[in-house]
Formats: structure tokens, sequence, C-alpha cells
């Protein structure tokens, strides 16, 4: 897989039937892995060695409902009290970050209501807390510090 962006973890993998899987930690089981997996494992990796953000409060590739249409986000973190934190897309390292990726991660949040975005193609990152009131980001150069 490609060298992206992130410090270098220790991953566990697993060959089965000619496909490579990944352990992911926060799903308890391997998963099949894509060049958009590679980067989300490296998110995950971050978001718990790097940045001491709780496990227990970490949720992936769930389904949410959006106009009556099912989506499924990538990573959302959560705050102790329930609220969401931190709501991360992960794409492909080629596919670029365009304003449509910015735009599909702002129609989850009309539903989720985080108070930080991710983007990231594993090459490129974008953080950004949302101004609800204003309805626009306001961009930060890393990770939020993660909040109780």
């Amino acid at each position: 897989m490609q060298k992206l962006d992130f410090p270098t973890f220790t991953f566990r993998f697993k060959n089965s039937e000619n496909k490579v899987s990944i352990f992911d930690e926060i799903r308890k089981k391997f998963i099949i892995l894509t060049p958009e997996e590679w980067v989300r494992q490296h998110v995950i990796q971050t978001l718990i060695v790097e940045k001491s953000y709780p496990k227990s409060c970490i949720n992936v590739e769930k389904l949410i409902k959006i106009n009556n249409l099912n989506k499924r986000y990538d990573i959302i973190v959560y705050q102790i009290n329930g609220d969401i934190f931190l709501l991360i897309e992960c794409k492909a390292p080629s596919v670029s970050i365009s304003q449509n990726t910015f735009d599909q991660i702002a129609r989850y949040n009309l539903a989720l209501k985080a108070k930080y975005l991710m983007v990231t193609n594993g090459l490129n990152h974008y953080f950004c807390k949302m101004d609800l009131e204003n309805q626009k980001y306001v961009f930060q150069k890393d990770f939020p510090e993660y909040e109780q």
C-alpha cells in the first residue's frame, strides 16, 4: 500500500482467498484492505495513538439517513456526553479532495451536527471547526484536542 502522510503504525494483516484484510480495532474484525480502508485505519491509529482519543468514543462506518437516503459515514468521535465531536470523511489517496468532498461531509453534518470536521485522502488533510451560527467552516491546522 501507498505511503501516507501519517506516522508509521503497526497493523495486523491476514490473507484469505487472495484478498488482504487489515484488522480494525474499533470494529474488532478484519476488513478487506482497499486504498480507502488504508487511509481510514491510519486515521483511527492517529486518533488513538497520537492524539489520545478514547477508543470507546470512536465509531466507524455506520449507516445514517440523509434526506431519506441511506448513507455511511467513515468515522465519528463522540464526546462522553454523546454529542458528536468530530466527523471524518476518508477518501482513497487517488481521490483528490474537492468541493464535492466538502459538500458530502457538510450534507452528513446537517444531520449529525459535529463540532469539527476532517476530510483526508491520506496525503492531504483538512480540519475545520463548524460555525453553525454563520453556517461556515473555520479551518484549523491539526486535529482538535479531544474534549470530554
